[in-house]
């Protein structure tokens, strides 16, 4: 599984990696035609945004439900937990004695070996069930109960929570495609490496092309590795679509097996996107829950005709169509890149940087990233605008993707929005490949309340906290220092020096070939 979702626990966010992230919010199967991506047969979906999760406890009830169950079920769930994963790891390690990574890609294990891996799924079953998971239905008819040459590959969608490693589990534990660096993480790593997975090297130049090779060799090699499962949108969304497939796991040509998985709960505890609650409280909440269920489909094999054969973009979109139909979900364009693409704009504070994609397809659809209409705005000019005049400012007339921008950028005190938000967010969009500098050079722009090129305290606060990263404190801070003569005011090209002089702003120079940091 193909997954980077760049969080603060290190070792939780690779156990994610292996796993990934998954919604238990509700999906009907309504198609919307106003606006939207399209799939190859049509299917269509007004702008989604599939990374984003909220999850609050909304209710006294259910506060104190929490922390009682905090108290006497949660410690006793992680300590058998743990023990279960500790016994498993233990196992896992007998079984790898004496074998080398290139052992394990050679050829599959057999022998007392493979028979061990049934003990280590014995327990890893067990686990489930300590988690409170006591319903996991399984549907549909599991191949690799038959002949994993039936289906060398197995396909999982939606991507959306470390909890689906239940479905490895139930699978009885196939090769997953999976980051290198979670070889290296205590306990999980060894468990991973016991699949035998294909191994992704992120740093690797050639390692899309040697993790396609490799996949190919294990689905159409004669001896009896397990299914390679792939869980091809390669990033987490919130279900409420699927997103692009990616096309590594369909190189093959050969019949995939759809799987679907479902968390039909009354309250979502287990989905971890983008912009939502973290993995610890995910976890916390998961496991002070009674009981939590888990549905699990295997939809009919699907077997590739000849022009899916020799185009796997097309194959995969073909599968992610009949799966989007299974779940009664539309299918969107968003991608891994999408998701760096947020990530790096929620880093810097980007005003509307959770919705970045949302912006970019709005602005598409209104003809915005083509006619750079935005740019030409004067600072001088009203910074507040309401929904009429944030249309006649933009040019383009009315439509819904024009009031989607607004209502992401719109301030819910004012019912306005403040336009230097947002022609930041789109400046972020087209300049995403250049140097930061440019960037920051167009803030200080955009926010001189004065238009004569030096910003005041205020207006470089506002800079600094909405396209470098920093706290209002900070800000402050780096302004009086930046301004050593005291003059009240600072110009791109002072900041810019200051910066240069600075360890903790190199970030700002990484792809800048103009300027280079200076040392103290």
């Amino acid at each position: 599984m193909l997954c980077e979702n760049e969080l603060n626990n290190e070792i939780l966010n690779n156990f994610y990696d292996w796993c990934d992230n998954c919604v238990v919010v509700k999906m009907n199967g309504k198609m919307h035609s106003e606006t939207g991506a399209f799939s190859s047969d049509g299917m269509r979906a007004e702008i989604l945004n599939p990374f984003v999760h909220k999850l609050e406890l909304d209710n006294t009830y259910d506060k104190i439900k929490t922390a009682i169950f905090t108290v006497i079920l949660l410690p006793f769930r992680v300590i058998v937990i743990l023990y279960l994963i500790v016994t498993a790891w233990f196992l896992a390690c007998i079984g790898l004695y004496g074998l080398s990574e290139e052992d394990l890609r050679k050829k599959p294990m057999t022998g007392w070996r493979s028979k061990l891996r049934f003990y280590i799924l014995s327990l890893m079953r067990l686990v489930v069930v300590a988690a409170g998971f006591h319903r996991v239905r399984v549907v549909g008819r599991d191949l690799a109960a038959d002949s994993s040459r039936d289906a060398p590959v197995i396909v999982i969608a939606p991507h959306s929570s470390f909890f689906d490693a239940i479905a490895i589990v139930c699978l009885g534990a196939p090769s997953v495609v999976a980051k290198a660096d979670t070889a290296r993480l205590p306990f999980i790593g060894q468990l991973i490496n016991y699949t035998q997975p294909v191994y992704v090297w992120r740093d690797d130049p050639n390692s899309r092309q040697n993790t396609i090779k490799e996949i190919i060799e294990r689905a159409t090699s004669k001896e009896d590795w397990p299914q390679v499962l792939i869980f091809p949108e390669g990033t987490c969304t919130n279900r409420s679509c699927l997103i692009t497939f990616k096309p590594g796991g369909f190189y093959p040509g050969v019949p995939v097996q759809p799987v679907t998985i479902r968390y039909p709960n009354a309250r979502d505890t287990v989905t971890w996107t983008w912009e939502g609650p973290g993995a610890l409280k995910l976890l916390w909440l998961t496991l002070t829950q009674v009981h939590s269920s888990c549905e699990i489909e295997f939809l009919p094999v699907y077997y590739p005709n000849e022009a899916e054969k020799k185009d796997p973009k097309l194959y995969a979109r073909n599968v992610r169509d009949v799966m989007a139909r299974a779940l009664g979900v539309p299918v969107l364009d968003y991608t891994y890149d999408d998701c760096r693409l947020i990530a790096r704009a929620k880093q810097l504070h980007i005003p509307g940087g959770a919705s970045a994609r949302e912006v970019g397809e709005a602005r598409h659809q209104l003809g915005l990233d083509r006619s750079g209409v935005e740019m030409g705005w004067c600072s001088t000019s009203s910074r507040w605008v309401t929904r009429e005049q944030f249309g006649e400012r933009l040019g383009v007339p009315d439509h819904p993707a024009l009031h989607k921008l607004f209502d992401i950028f719109v301030q819910r005190s004012n019912g306005m929005v403040y336009f230097p938000d947002y022609l930041l967010c789109a400046c972020f969009l087209a300049s995403q490949h250049s140097p930061l500098t440019e960037l920051i050079s167009y803030a200080f722009k955009l926010y001189d309340s004065s238009g004569s090129g030096r910003v005041q305290k205020t207006d470089f606060e506002e800079i600094a906290t909405k396209c470098l990263g920093l706290s209002l404190e900070d800000a402050h801070d780096v302004f009086h220092q930046a301004d050593v003569e005291e003059k009240g005011y600072l110009t791109y090209e002072e900041f810019i020096s200051f910066a240069q002089k600075r360890s903790d702003f190199a970030f700002i120079f990484l792809s800048d070939t103009s300027h280079k940091p200076k040392s103290q």
